[in-house]
């Protein structure tokens, strides 16, 4: 697999010249600073290019741009409103620009209004490290009592209410804004930051959107996005939904491998591929991360390995951020079929064979926890698991 790293561009405080010391192959970035919807022009994914390409001390990194995420999918997009249609032409744009500057892989998400969500970013564990949590029970104390979300009472078990309610009367003003924050504020890669009226408004226009029509307008921006991508020799790759369960009433429509099968099936094609993220599927006792890999393989165009630990066998549930060994997820397996996998298109003579992976999230450890980078991407934590993933990798190859 190809080693890569997640990196926010000049404003993250892990550098470049620390991926280089982290042994990194391959720098997986984006234009966080365009809006959403707007075109990435030629010259800004230049600029980034070249930020990357060099260490502190001007000497060249050798380090390549090679994975775009997120190329984000605008809430027009997903809803069929306002600027969709304009919005769906700025994204081809982009696709040829990135395609112009060597770019062949594009990561992105359909999740509807909150993008990957976390209660809280700091949670501190056994040893010491903190780490980002979901906590199901503080979620609902979220929508029931901040955001005041109508019916939202009755999309969670009794007892989950019941506990909400008795954390949210527990709650200092400042406990209620810093939760507020965590949910809906934007965690890096997020493709938006909202408020919670825009976050009203958002739900109150995906009242009318089943699951069943966000999973067409879905496949109707791949009908438009994937031919572009075909001509073009991208691989497209959608991230699932994170959590992989229903929230805030919203519908979720790539959480499990019957998600990404129908979407597959839909618009059948191999540029239309998956982000396999261990973490974001693990946090669903159902989902069988390595048998994902062997059936659906072969479209498989990114991996995010890390792992969390469930605190309940339930589908929606509490989880946090383990270390990459130490959650639900056997990564051993999952790294396990993954080189499988590789191995099997090599043999196909697939020239895209090797498969880009990134070791994602980690817990904060050692001086991490002084630095304050951006929540789930400390450099030593995500070291510690880049080594771990990779003793796997060596092992199983040997």
């Amino acid at each position: 697999m190809r080693q890569t790293w997640r990196w926010f561009g000049p404003r993250d405080l892990v550098t470049v010249d620390d991926m280089l010391q982290a042994g990194v192959e391959g720098v997986v970035t984006a234009l966080h600073h365009v809006p959403t919807g707007a075109v990435w022009s030629a010259r800004e994914i230049e600029k980034r290019k070249a930020e990357l390409s060099a260490m502190k001390d001007g000497a060249p990194s050798g380090l390549n741009w090679e994975v775009v995420e997120s190329l984000p999918v605008s809430e027009d997009i997903k809803k069929q409103n306002g600027e969709w249609r304009e919005h769906i032409a700025n994204y081809k744009v982009s696709m040829r620009n990135l395609a112009d500057a060597g770019l062949e892989v594009i990561c992105y998400n359909f999740m509807p209004v909150l993008d990957w969500t976390r209660t809280d970013l700091n949670w501190r564990v056994s040893t010491g490290a903190t780490c980002m949590r979901f906590d199901y029970a503080d979620f609902a104390a979220f929508d029931i009592f901040i955001l005041a979300r109508p019916g939202a009472e009755e999309d969670y078990p009794k007892t989950v209410a019941e506990e909400a309610k008795a954390r949210h009367s527990a709650m200092e003003d400042a406990g209620r804004e810093a939760l507020a924050r965590n949910v809906v504020f934007g965690l890096p890669g997020a493709a938006e930051s909202f408020s919670l009226d825009d976050v009203r408004r958002h739900l109150s226009e995906y009242k009318a959107i089943s699951a069943e029509r966000l999973r067409a307008n879905f496949i109707d921006f791949l009908t438009e996005v994937v031919p572009v991508a075909e001509e073009l020799g991208i691989r497209m790759c959608c991230h699932p939904d994170d959590p992989p369960f229903n929230l805030l009433g919203l519908p979720r429509i790539m959480s499990t491998e019957s998600d990404y099968k129908a979407i597959m099936d839909a618009v059948d094609s191999p540029a239309n591929g998956i982000t396999l993220c261990t973490g974001s599927l693990g946090a669903r006792p159902d989902n069988d991360l390595p048998g994902m890999i062997e059936r659906l393989g072969d479209r498989v165009h990114f991996l995010h390995l890390r792992n969390v630990k469930r605190e309940s066998s339930d589908i929606s549930g509490s989880f946090y951020e383990a270390e990459h060994l130490g959650g639900d997820t056997d990564m051993v397996a999952v790294v396990a079929a993954a080189l499988a996998e590789e191995k099997k298109r090599k043999a196909n003579g697939r020239a895209d064979w090797l498969i880009p992976m990134r070791p994602d999230h980690g817990q904060d450890i050692l001086d991490d926890l002084n630095r304050k980078a951006q929540p789930g991407y400390p450099s030593i934590g995500r070291l510690k698991g880049l080594a771990e993933l990779r003793g796997i990798m060596a092992a199983l190859s040997h």
